[in-house]
C-alpha cells in the first residue's frame, strides 16, 4: 500500500512552472482534487495528509531541499513514519519520455535523474514505485540543464496540463485501490 507520495521539484517562484517541477504540479493537482493542502512543513518538506475511505493516512510530500537533495527530506519522512520503500511512490519529470506521456512502474532506474538518484540513496534501493511524466528532450544535449529549468512553451502547455490531470487521476486510482496492479499500470501508462 502506498503511504507516501513524493513529487520532485525545486522550491522558489522562479522554478514554479518549469519542466523540472512537474512532480510538484502533479501533487498540487492531486491535493486540489482530494481537498487537502500543503499547509504544513516538516523534515525539509511541505506536506499534506489525506485520509482514505478506510481511515488510512497517506502523506503527500514536496521536498524543499532542491531537486538534487530530494532524498534528504524523503529519508526523514520514511524513517519517522517507519515506511518501507514499496510504500513510497515518487512522481517526477522524465526527459526520455515524449512530452505528456506517463509511465507508472513498481521499480526502475533513475535514468540519470539526480532527484531520483538522491531518493534511491536515501531509501537504499531502486525498488520503489514511480510515476514518470514525460517532458521530452531538448534538441542539443548540452542544453539539458537550461531545458529542465525552463517553463513550458506556449504550444506545450495544453499537453502538459492534460498529462498532469491524467497523472493525478492515476494517483487517485492507486489510493482507491490501495495497491499498484497491472490494471492500474495499464490505465495510467501512455499519454
Amino acid at each position: 500500500m502506498v503511504r507516501l507520495i513524493v513529487g520532485l521539484g525545486n522550491p522558489g517562484k522562479e522554478y514554479e512552472r518549469t519542466r523540472h517541477n512537474v512532480g510538484w504540479m502533479v501533487l498540487d493537482k492531486l491535493c486540489e482534487e482530494l481537498g487537502c493542502s500543503f499547509s504544513r512543513e516538516k523534515f525539509d518538506g511541505l506536506f499534506a495528509e489525506y485520509r482514505t475511505d478506510d481511515g488510512g493516512k497517506v502523506l503527500l510530500l514536496k521536498p524543499l531541499t532542491f531537486m538534487n537533495r530530494s532524498g534528504e527530506s524523503v529519508g526523514k519522512f520514511v524513517r519517522f513514519y517507519k515506511l518501507q520503500p514499496k510504500e513510497v511512490l515518487v512522481v517526477y519529470d522524465d526527459l526520455d519520455l515524449p512530452l505528456g506521456k506517463l509511465r507508472l512502474r513498481l521499480k526502475g532506474s533513475s535514468g540519470g535523474h539526480k532527484g531520483v538518484l538522491s531518493v534511491e540513496h536515501a531509501l537504499g534501493t531502486k525498488d520503489f514505485p514511480r510515476l514518470r511524466v514525460g517532458i521530452g528532450r531538448p534538441e542539443r544535449k548540452e542544453e539539458v540543464v537550461d531545458y529542465v529549468l525552463s517553463p513550458f512553451k506556449k504550444e506545450e502547455i495544453d499537453i502538459i496540463e492534460k498529462a498532469i490531470c491524467k497523472a493525478a487521476d492515476c494517483l487517485k486510482a492507486v489510493l482507491e485501490s490501495g495497491e499498484i496492479d497491472n490494471k492500474i499500470m495499464n490505465r495510467c501508462n501512455g499519454g
